[in-house]
């Protein structure tokens, strides 16, 4: 790892415990008196910094390490997510909706459930079954497979380059 400067190691070190950068920088650079949006600035350019996000990394990587967190099982449960149907965790029809019973669900039939919710009332009673966003998952699958590009718009007004995303 390349080496770091005593102010920017404290910067990682805080971020690492609270996850906030400006609170990171005004803290690792003793910068209480400066203006928010100085403070929000030079604390995005700290991140942008190649070395500082590689310490990021290494100070993340035991915390992700232990939870098992690795790109192939962040994409397995998003592809759970997004191929599932709703067909695989209940029946309907002319007889209303049946919802299968959970210890027949396999584990990725299951993996597609947010929420599931029961009320009743003197007068009978109704069941709630909310699942996951699955356009959210193979939008997030295809941002992976490199499906989906934001367009970029550059211009320059009075000598400033602007740029936004639409």
């Amino acid at each position: 790892m390349a080496k770091l400067t005593p102010k920017q190691e404290a910067f990682c070190l805080h971020f690492h415990e609270f996850g906030n950068a400006s609170d990171a920088y005004r803290h690792a650079y003793n910068a209480q008196n400066m203006k928010p949006e100085t403070v929000n600035r030079k604390a995005k350019e700290l991140l942008d910094n190649g070395k500082i996000t590689a310490r990021l990394k290494e100070l993340y990587a035991p915390a992700l390490e232990k939870a098992e967190v690795t790109s192939e099982r962040i994409v397995t449960e998003l592809a759970r997510i997004a191929f599932g149907s709703a067909r695989d965790v209940m029946e309907w029809g002319p007889n209303g909706v049946i919802l299968k019973n959970s210890d027949d669900l396999t584990d990725d039939q299951a993996a597609g459930i947010a929420e599931v919710s029961e009320s009743t009332t003197k007068d009978g009673g109704s069941l709630k079954l909310k699942r996951h966003d699955k356009v959210k998952a193979l939008e997030l699958l295809g941002r992976h497979l490199g499906m989906f590009t934001d367009k970029v718009k550059n211009e320059i007004s009075g000598g400033i380059a602007i740029t936004w995303q639409e």
